[in-house]
């Protein structure tokens, strides 16, 4: 992913490093819980593994937006300043409240606000009040709606709980969050590097 980046030419090269941190650190959390989540340690281990894996997925929902507030209010930087502190207060709020929910459902509800705030964003430039790479709009999209089907059939158990015993090894609620994750990292990597070209060349409004 860096390699398709065009380092010599961002004129935020910031931006660049943020969209690689937050693509790769969900995917360390996810290995290292997946890897040792059985560990003879106990319940203590495992709580410390889940936490990695939802720091991870915290750096993704927040490292992951700041590409995306940044290009859609470049024009109006006093705004685009405010949106990034007001979204990174509520990234840290969500972080909190994320670690101590107890079901996955608790986990997925934390992060209904980072959602919300990236939904109106993406309104806005649909409607042409904010800016950004047209190519990007799509991408962003199709990222979050993928993330949140992701969400919903692992909360959901879904399709294991209408065939109890159908899907313990393979296309289970969680092999299939994975993967939509993983299409959801890949509609912003491309989003992003739309958008990084556009912010190093915008076309601001008079």
């Amino acid at each position: 992913m860096p390699a398709e980046i065009p380092w010599s030419q961002l004129s935020v090269p910031w931006l660049a490093v943020s969209h690689c941190l937050a693509c790769v650190a969900p995917q360390v959390g996810s290995v290292l819980y997946h890897l040792f989540m059985n560990h003879e340690g106990g319940a203590p281990v495992y709580h410390t593994l889940l936490t990695i894996d939802m720091c991870g997925i915290c750096l993704l929902n927040t490292l992951g937006a700041l590409p995306i507030i940044y290009a859609t209010l470049l024009c109006r930087p006093a705004l685009r300043a405010l949106a990034l502190l007001s979204y990174a207060t509520l990234s840290l709020w969500v972080v909190r409240q994320a670690l101590g929910a107890v079901t996955t459902l608790g986990r997925l509800r934390c992060f209904l606000g980072p959602a919300c705030f990236r939904l109106v964003l993406l309104l806005l430039r649909w409607c042409g009040l904010a800016w950004g790479s047209p190519s990007a709009l799509p991408c962003y999209l199709a990222m979050d709606g993928l993330g949140a089907l992701g969400g919903l059939i692992n909360a959901g158990r879904i399709p294991e709980r209408w065939f109890p015993g159908a899907f313990d090894y393979c296309l289970n609620s969680h092999q299939i969050m994975h993967l939509l994750v993983v299409a959801s990292i890949y509609c912003l990597n491309r989003g992003v590097l739309d958008d990084l070209g556009w912010i190093s060349d915008p076309r601001c409004p008079s």
